[in-house]
């Protein structure tokens, strides 16, 4: 099957030689992604965002369009117009929530006037929605607080990213201007395959697998095509030795378009629409016009690459990418 312009609306490639191990293997399989900004410092100023840019296109080269977001913060409306050109859009992560976040906003309506300008330039709100709850329910608790966004500023274009709950399955289909990613290992695992059996830290991340029930939910709303529902994948890598720490994030960038293709059972329509067709009818995406081509044909996943372990490490698949 032939997939054209397929595109990952989540992606972290981390900095310096993590992001040169770990880039080719999106660029290999994907036509552009939206980059997060929850580097080291955070991206938080045009200049920022540019110099992450370059860092990205030294790597990529031009095969691949990346598209970059912006740490949120209370930004003026003059700051706000120099950076509309040269980004895709805000990410909102609460204080501390996940990965080098602690820059992160303590209360939502504290940037209501930001966001009213976000709205007005048209930029997506992305973001990380979780409590500091218990951690299957943090983003259960979140709900509410999407829902008040979508009433109160019907304007915003809000996405939820990485769902990983029936409510915000259900959710996703409920308001024009709410829009939700769904990654592979929410699409696939399970609380079970995180700690189940032996605890496995390679399927550590944030927001957490959850129960079955909720698995079976996001997988009935992508099956179903629906137009706000895109993928993106939160591949995340750390270093092995950082995962035996505790690190939350799984490297899934190396699997992501064979398991996808098992997913939907070699539905190419499906696939496409998903992975490229609901991102770029959403949000008028302009990305390299890239035809990416899977095989039915047997591939295994590799155990490593550099530092890092992905998901499904050795793991056999019946469709790799020609």
């Amino acid at each position: 099957m032939i997939i054209n312009k397929p595109i990952d609306m989540h992606l972290h490639v981390r900095q310096g030689d993590m992001l040169k191990k770990v880039l080719p293997e999106t660029v290999h399989q994907f036509a552009g992604a939206v980059i997060m900004p929850n580097t080291i410092p955070p991206v938080t100023t045009l200049d920022g965002v540019l110099k992450y840019k370059e860092e990205i296109q030294k790597v990529s080269g031009e095969d691949f369009t990346p598209l970059m977001d912006v740490f949120l913060q209370n930004f003026t409306e003059e700051e706000i117009q120099k950076l509309k050109n040269n980004i895709f859009a805000m990410k909102f992560y609460p204080d501390g929530i996940t990965t080098n976040s602690e820059s992160g906003i303590n209360s939502i309506e504290d940037i209501y006037p930001t966001l009213e300008l976000l709205a007005k330039y048209n930029i997506p709100l992305s973001i990380h929605g979780e409590t500091n709850g218990s951690m299957l329910n943090r983003e259960r608790e979140f709900a509410p607080t999407y829902e008040k966004l979508a009433k109160d500023l019907p304007n915003l274009t809000v996405i939820m990213e990485h769902i990983s709950t029936k409510e915000l399955a259900e959710l996703a289909t409920k308001y024009d201007n709410l829009k939700a990613t769904v990654t592979v290992h929410h699409l696939l695992l399970t609380l079970d395959d995180l700690c189940g059996g032996a605890l496995n830290v390679h399927n550590f991340c944030k927001p957490t697998v959850k129960l079955a029930s909720d698995r079976d939910a996001l997988q009935e709303l992508v099956r179903s095509g629906h137009k706000n529902v895109m993928f993106g994948s939160d591949s995340a890598p750390h270093p092995l030795k950082n995962k035996f720490k505790g690190a939350a994030g799984i490297f899934s960038a190396p699997v992501i378009l064979p398991a996808l293709a098992e997913f939907f059972e070699g539905n190419e329509a499906k696939l496409q629409r998903f992975i490229s067709d609901n991102a770029i009818n959403n949000f008028n995406l302009n990305v390299v016009n890239k035809d990416v081509e899977l095989v039915e044909e047997e591939w295994v996943a590799p155990k490593m690459v550099g530092e890092v372990v992905p998901m499904f490490a050795g793991k056999r698949f019946n469709w790799r990418v020609k």
